[in-house]
């Protein structure tokens, strides 16, 4: 089964794209899921996920008020800088 990066940054990235296993007759075999990735997998998406819901709940980027690329990018940028800087205490912690 080969696997066609969709991202040229992705090609050095330990990480397999995650397609669900089912328990019985399932079509992904032990070719994908014995790599490590294949368990790493999971953990980074829920991990992107959470970052991107904060952003949208906490930081308002559901719907943006700004006009204009620059303007939302820099919202984009700050909302995210703000919620690294909510996490920071944790991490360090850790």
């Amino acid at each position: 089964m080969s696997i066609q990066h969709s991202h040229p940054e992705q090609v050095g990235n330990p990480v397999t794209p995650h397609a669900a296993q089912k328990s019985l007759y399932s079509a992904i075999d032990r070719r994908t899921t014995r790599h490590k990735g294949y368990a790493l997998s999971p953990k980074h998406t829920k991990r992107i996920e959470e970052t991107i819901g904060r952003s949208k709940t906490v930081g308002g980027m559901v719907q943006t008020v700004y006009r204009g690329l620059e303007r939302v990018r820099a919202c984009f940028i700050l909302t995210l800088a703000a919620g690294n800087l909510a996490r920071l205490p944790r991490l360090l912690a850790a």
